[in-house]
């Protein structure tokens, strides 16, 4: 049997943002030397990354302490000279521990967030048959929280982890701190909650026990739908921040980030907000860990793998988490509703159907997903958001067929059931999800909707599918409104306000650029935000003289603006009927 890898990491400088960590090969090196590459993107996040900028002090020795030498054959790789009759070869290095955010690798005095893609060179062609072994240290007062399994008791302040294969190891995300925590069994499986605040601010014990009660209702909800997957604990980190938000899974955990706010009585859209993406990110223990694309059942994290099928996995576990928040009794009606009137605002303010599909979202994601642009919100989509009304509307329809007893959530169950990891046939496709859908009661016929909604350059129709569902799009405001819209996106940017975008049919599209500030309308100087439509007041139909500095000079134009009623944010109005009613029932008395 070949040796386990063996990963160090130090984090007792939490001062100097310094992580020291090394990988232990075991010999032999019959080529005589060992090549190692540095993973350029995280699993969960489809972007590359390049972690390997925030990496120092690189040095190679042997069993002996003797150093080796080594070479870059590429920015993103090593290769150490290795004498044939060595034994052992360490490779240590210094992690710059400074990017703050759920997919990378932060240290600080007051804790540690490890994600092993972010922090260790991979040996090359290695075997991961035997696992690895990963020795923490840690200051004394600080606990571990992680998915993988402890081995024995920590000595000096080293806590050593097994994972037992390359995904368990990539997948073991470590966060170590002080801070509070909680740990709860739900349906005979232990569940742990671990919250650090970026500033070391208190964080309330009576919103902590409340969010443990609502997790443990949306827990149960997941578990009546899918099944308790397994007894090992379930680990929730959750970072409180200032302002920064998001979320990424693991096959027994999740990273959580949330304005700090979330967790204070009162702030009601930033709880819900909390709860939707606790839910989010316990589905991808199924729809992504469980059930996954072929291309990601052996992943290179060397370079893009592209996927057609992201919008499934996110869009459709944003659509189905939202729903278990509301079936589970975590979430009200009115929460659901508030929820969607915000993705639907941002639908209807982000114009790229036309431009572009699902598919192709989803494989261009690696490079625009993550990198938006001045002009993204009218040349691309987001297959989160439209990928979710891609499956509301195909939920819809095969619930409409059955008279809601089939849903989009069987399919998903029919298709773990077919391809989930460990399974004879692993792994999805177009193909696969389609064969799902159409075996189901009520999809037989439902195929072509599913190849159209994923490939045609078109929006979901939003009103008639939540026509079927007892509700209606309303304007917000209601009423008459005489006022003027030029559709520009804005910001307030060092007592300027500037361009961010433009919106879709924006009579400024041509004439203003994205980063220009907009120095006055019809002679009323813009030094706030709300300045801009206090100018536009009854100019509806009126043609105005927009004022904008670029590079330092000034531009007029005049241009007519139109009506702003016709732009106004929507909200969803009705109590839904007997079918809607059917979707979001609990499955629990199922179970």
């Amino acid at each position: 049997m070949p040796a386990r890898l063996s990963f160090h990491a130090d984090a007792t400088q939490g001062g100097s943002r310094r992580l020291l960590a090394a990988v232990e090969v075991q010999g032999p090196f019959p080529s005589g030397r060992l090549d190692l590459s540095f993973p350029r993107w995280i699993p969960g996040s489809y972007t590359l990354r390049d972690p390997v900028q925030y990496v120092d002090g690189i040095e190679a020795t042997d069993e002996s302490g003797q150093p080796l030498s080594w070479q870059r054959p590429d920015p993103h790789r090593l290769r150490v000279k290795v004498p044939k009759d060595a034994k052992h070869v360490r490779v240590q290095h210094e992690v710059m521990a400074l990017e703050m955010t759920v997919r990378s690798t932060h240290l600080d005095d007051g804790h540690l967030h490890l994600m092993p893609p972010f922090t260790w060179y991979l040996p090359d062609n290695a075997d991961w048959s035997s696992g690895a072994d990963i020795h923490l240290h840690l200051p004394d007062h600080w606990a571990p929280f992680t998915q993988l399994h402890a081995k024995g008791t920590p000595t000096k302040g080293t806590h050593v982890f097994d994972a037992p294969d390359r995904d368990a190891f990539l997948d073991g995300i470590i966060e170590a701190n002080a801070g509070p925590h909680r740990t709860w069994d739900v349906d005979g499986r232990p569940h742990v909650l671990n919250i650090w605040d970026s500033a070391g601010l208190p964080v309330s014990s009576a919103m902590i026990d409340r969010f443990v009660d609502d997790a443990t209702k949306i827990i149960k909800e997941h578990h009546a739908l899918f099944g308790v997957p397994t007894l090992d604990p379930y680990v929730t980190v959750l970072h409180l921040t200032d302002k920064m938000r998001g979320g990424l899974e693991h096959l027994g955990s999740q990273t959580s980030m949330m304005p700090r706010a979330s967790m204070i009585d009162g702030e009601k859209a930033l709880y819900r907000d909390l709860i939707s993406l606790f839910s989010h990110e316990y589905l991808h223990q199924w729809n992504v860990k469980r059930l996954r694309p072929k291309v990601y059942l052996d992943y290179d994290l060397s370079k893009e793998v592209p996927s057609p099928l992201l919008w499934w996995f996110e869009g459709g576990t944003s659509w189905l988490g939202d729903l278990i928040c509301l079936r589970s009794g975590a979430w009200t009606q009115e929460d659901w509703n508030e929820e969607f009137n915000l993705k639907v605002n941002r639908h209807l303010n982000r114009h790229g159907a036309s431009h572009e599909s699902l598919v192709e979202s989803s494989e261009s994601a690696w490079v625009h997903l993550y990198k938006r642009t001045a002009w993204s919100s009218e040349r691309r989509i987001n297959y989160y958001l439209e990928g979710e009304f891609a499956m509301m509307a195909l939920d819809v329809e095969l619930r409409r067929r059955t008279r809601g007893s089939r849903g989009l959530d069987d399919v998903m169950v029919e298709a773990l059931r077919r391809h989930a990891v460990g399974s004879d046939d692993p792994g999805v496709d177009h193909r696969r999800l389609r064969q799902a859908l159409t075996s189901m009661e009520g999809g037989r016929r439902l195929g072509g909707m599913l190849d159209e909604l994923m490939t045609t350059r078109k929006a979901p129709p939003l009103e008639a599918i939540l026509s079927n569902l007892g509700f209606e799009l309303v304007a917000k405001d209601g009423g008459e409104d005489h006022d003027g819209w030029l559709g520009l996106g804005l910001q307030r940017r060092q007592g300027k306000v500037v361009v961010t975008t433009h919106l879709e049919g924006s009579p400024l599209r041509n004439h203003v650029d994205a980063g220009d500030e907009v120095v006055a309308i019809n002679d009323r100087r813009i030094t706030e935000i709300k300045h801009v439509k206090q100018a536009l007041s009854e100019c509806a139909g009126r043609e105005v003289q927009v004022l904008t500095a670029r590079e330092g000079g000034l531009r007029t134009c005049n241009v007519e603006a139109l009506p702003a009623v016709d732009h106004r944010k929507m909200k969803i109005d009705g109590k839904g009927n007997v079918l809607w009613r059917r979707i979001t029932a609990s499955r629990q008395q199922d179970a």
